[in-house]
């Protein structure tokens, strides 16, 4: 379909742009994960995006064993790690601790859902 490559591409900047936002949203919600400014939220998304591309899928493949005795529930754990993570990579993106990569990962996972069912309705009618 014409322009199908450039509605692929301007929906992954606005996914970026909007995760970024979202990000800055779970840092003013929850004093356990702090980002000092836009552009650094931008940095830590597309780290957290990166990680959740290329690491999250080996370290699931891995705890397989675990995420099946767990009924799943340690995927939230893999979540955590990959939050927490991006925040030891990033000075400007920093997490508290485990517990605050538990509870922010989940914000901005529901969050990144959200984001998600808009774009898909946005471009759904493209």
């Amino acid at each position: 379909r014409p322009g199908g490559a450039m509605l692929t591409a301007m929906k992954l900047v606005l996914k970026w742009l909007l995760s970024a936002a979202a990000l800055l949203a779970v840092a003013h919600l929850y004093g356990g994960v702090q980002v000092t400014t836009f552009s650094a939220a931008m940095v830590a998304a597309l780290v957290i995006g990166l990680l959740n591309t290329f690491v999250r899928p080996i370290l699931v493949l891995l705890t397989l064993p675990v995420t099946l005795v767990t009924l799943g529930l340690f995927l939230f754990v893999i979540n955590a790690l990959m939050f927490w993570a991006a925040s030891e990579m990033l000075a400007d993106f920093q997490v508290t601790g485990f517990g605050a990569a538990l509870l922010g990962s989940l914000m901005y996972s529901v969050l990144g859902i959200v984001i998600d069912s808009a774009l898909q309705g946005l471009f759904a009618k493209s």
